[in-house]
C-alpha cells in the first residue's frame, strides 16, 4: 500500500501543506495523487478545491499547485509552477551497523536525513544484531524528515549489505575520503580535524553496539579508511551516526 507523507512549511508568505509523490514531469499541468494521499487531503485535512499546496519527488523537483478535483481515492492537483533544486556539490554517506533497538535506527535515520546526509548504507558486521529491515517503513521515515526539514532530496537509502561485501562496491571505491570510527585503542585523530572541503565526496563507517572487531577494522584500513574518534565519550552506534553526520555535512 502506497504511503503518504506531509508538513506544513512556509512558501511565499503562505502556509502550505507539503506532500511527497513518488514521480513528477515537471511538464504536466494536473497531478493526480495516490489513494492514501487523496484521503489524507479530503478526508483528514478537508481541504477544499482551489487550496494550494506542494509536492516534491525527493528528486529535487518542487512544484506548487491547487486542488482542482476534490476526490478521496484520485484527487486532481492543478500545477501553477515548478522548480528543480540541483543536489549538494558534496556528497556525504553513513554506512553504519543495523542495531538490535530498530526504533534507535529509525531515530539516526530521521536525523541523518534532516542534517542533508546524501546515502545510508546499513552494515550487517561480525556483532551486528540484525533486527527486521522494514524498506516502506524505514523509507516513510526518511520521506517524513525530509519534509519536516524542507528539503527536496530524498537520502539514498540501501538494503543491508554484509561488511566485508561493501569494500567491493564500485560506488564506494570512488569516495575521495574515507573514514572509520571505533572504539580501539590505537592512534586516531578527531574526524573534524582531517575533512578537506574541497573533496567532492566523503563516507565514514559506524560499527554495532560492542564495535567493529580488529578483522574488521584492520579491513577497512588496507581498503584506505582512515581511523578516526568522534570524541572523549563512548557513543551509541546511532549517536555516533548523528555526530558523524553533523561534522561531515555541517561543520
Amino acid at each position: 500500500m502506497g504511503l503518504f507523507y506531509f508538513v506544513l512549511i512556509l512558501w511565499a508568505d503562505m502556509s502550505l501543506s507539503f506532500f511527497y509523490i513518488e514521480q513528477f514531469d515537471p511538464s504536466q499541468k494536473e497531478i493526480v495523487l495516490d489513494e492514501d494521499t487523496s484521503y489524507h487531503i479530503v478526508q483528514v485535512l478537508r481541504m477544499k478545491p482551489g487550496e494550494r499546496l506542494q509536492l516534491t519527488d525527493g528528486r529535487g523537483q518542487l512544484a506548487t499547485g491547487s486542488i482542482a478535483e476534490c476526490h478521496k481515492k484520485h484527487c486532481t492537483i492543478g500545477i501553477e509552477s515548478a522548480v528543480y533544486t540541483e543536489p549538494s556539490t558534496r556528497k556525504v554517506s553513513i554506512a553504519i551497523s543495523l542495531i538490535k533497538n530498530s526504533s534507535r535506527f529509525e531515530w539516526f535515520l530521521e536525523k541523518a536525513t534532516e542534517i542533508g546526509v546524501n546515502s545510508i548504507i546499513p552494515l550487517i558486521c561480525e556483532r551486528t544484531i540484525r533486527e527486521k529491515f522494514r524498506v516502506d517503513r524505514l523509507k516513510g521515515i526518511c520521506i517524513s524528515a525530509m519534509l519536516q526539514s524542507q528539503q527536496t532530496w530524498l537520502p539514498v537509502l540501501h538494503e543491508p549489505i554484509a561488511y566485508d561485501l561493501l569494500f567491493r562496491q564500485e560506488e564506494v571505491a570512488g569516495i575521495a575520503q574515507k573514514f572509520i570510527g571505533h572504539c580501539v585503542e590505537g592512534e586516531k585523530h578527531h574526524l573534524s580535524n582531517l575533512l578537506d572541503r574541497d573533496k567532492s565526496s566523503q563516507i565514514i563507517l559506524i560499527g554495532p553496539e560492542g564495535d567493529f572487531s580488529r578483522a574488521e577494522i584492520e579491513l577497512a584500513m588496507r581498503s584506505n579508511f582512515i581511523p578516526v574518534s568522534l570524541g572523549e565519550t563512548r557513543l551509541r552506534t546511532e549517536t555516533a551516526g548523528v555526530v558523524a553526520a553533523t561534522l561531515l555535512k555541517l561543520i
